[in-house]
């Protein structure tokens, strides 16, 4: 049996991520230690990731490939969209950290742009983390991740940068 999909769940945000369905190339651009606030030295490597819509579009998972100093770093991400409130969240997990799963960033696309925020932990010290998305063409998107330490009063720069190329 095939769901219908209605005009307003077709508008209500499920679809922000379909974009990002495939195969990328990521061209990664991190701070060597994202903790350190006055960090300046930028370390650069190469990913590739796929991803895939789950739960009838609600949501999507994706598999990471990750290649800082030539290691290899396994990662996911599920992401769940919640209809009642149109908002995503967004979770992580890495071979970093075996069994753990991150805590998700909450939020929604506006036009071009989303902005995920949400709580997390540093070295002890709780913080807030922010995960942007920009939509840059059919085939190109940036991921970027900054930290607030202040609660959302203010927020670093940019601390990991990727720019995602979607794969033939």
């Amino acid at each position: 049996m095939t769901e219908q999909i209605t005009d307003e769940q077709s508008t209500d945000g499920r679809g922000d991520f379909d974009f990002f369905f495939g195969r990328w190339h990521g061209a990664v651009r991190k701070l060597a230690d994202v903790s350190d606030r006055d960090c300046t030295e930028w370390v650069e490597f190469e990913a590739s990731c796929d991803c895939a819509p789950i739960l009838d579009g609600l949501g999507n998972f994706e598999t990471a490939i990750m290649r800082p100093g030539g290691e290899a770093v396994a990662g996911a991400t599920l992401r769940l969209f919640d209809p009642t409130s149109r908002t995503w969240r967004i979770w992580w997990m890495s071979t970093r950290l075996p069994g753990v799963l991150d805590t998700p960033v909450e939020g929604r696309f506006e036009g071009d742009r989303g902005v995920f925020e949400g709580p997390d932990e540093f070295h002890g010290k709780p913080i807030l983390v922010r995960y942007e998305w920009d939509l840059l063409g059919a085939d190109k998107v940036r991921w970027a991740q900054r930290f607030s330490w202040d609660d959302g009063a203010t927020w670093d720069d940019l601390n990991w940068t990727t720019i995602w190329t979607r794969l033939p």
